[in-house]
This record gives C-alpha cells, structure tokens and sequence, in this order.
C-alpha cells in the first residue's frame, strides 16, 4: 500500500492526480468521492491509499492547470509502480527521497508534460 499526499494544488488537479492513479490502481476510497475544499486559510492537503499491483492500466499524458507536490510513502516496490503510473501521464520532477528498512518515502513535483 502506499500513500499519496498532494500539496500546492488546486481541487480540480488534485482530482486529477487521484484519477490517474484510481485508472491505474485500487484505492481506498469510492470512484465517485472528489477532494473537497475545507474553510479556512490553511493550505490543503489531499491524501489517498493506493495498492498497487502488477497489472495495471496505462494512462497517457494528462493536462494539469500547475504544478503540484506529491509525497508517496509505502514499500519500495509499490512505490515505484506509482512513480513509474505518475510519469506515464505528467511531467515528474523527484525532489527527494528518505529510505527506511522496508519501505520509502519520495517527494516529486508533477506537470503537465510537454510534447
């Protein structure tokens, strides 16, 4: 299982973020829930559990309206399937990472690709 944090974006392409990975994966959440806006002035932070698995769905570029962060935590190898789905539909940028025993965190940066 791994989870995926998104931060700096805006509603409409943090759903999309989710969608990509919905297409390609199994997620904890129903098909039909959207992140939702919360009042306030502190910045949002939308977070789903995806698992990933060894057949998955391919998506092909998909158009974000900015960049946006993304933290995905979990074990190494369901990291990487989600790294290797987020670069098969948008610009990926990896900004960090820290190694643990047995599993990993990443930090990337995700735009829409350019042809």
């Amino acid at each position: 299982m791994v989870t995926v944090s998104l931060s700096g974006a805006s509603q409409e392409d943090a759903s999309t973020v989710f969608d990509v990975l919905r297409t390609a994966f199994p997620v904890d959440r129903p098909a039909e829930a959207v992140p939702q806006e919360q009042p306030g002035d502190r910045p949002a932070v939308w977070t789903a559990e995806f698992v990933p698995t060894q057949e998955r769905i391919p998506t092909g570029p998909t158009p974000l309206a900015g960049s946006l962060t993304a933290t995905l935590q979990g074990g190494y190898v369901a990291v990487d399937q989600l790294c290797e789905a987020l670069r098969a539909a948008f610009a990926v940028d990896e900004e960090g990472t820290a190694s643990g025993d047995q599993e990993k965190e990443v930090d990337l940066v995700l735009r829409t690709k350019r042809s």
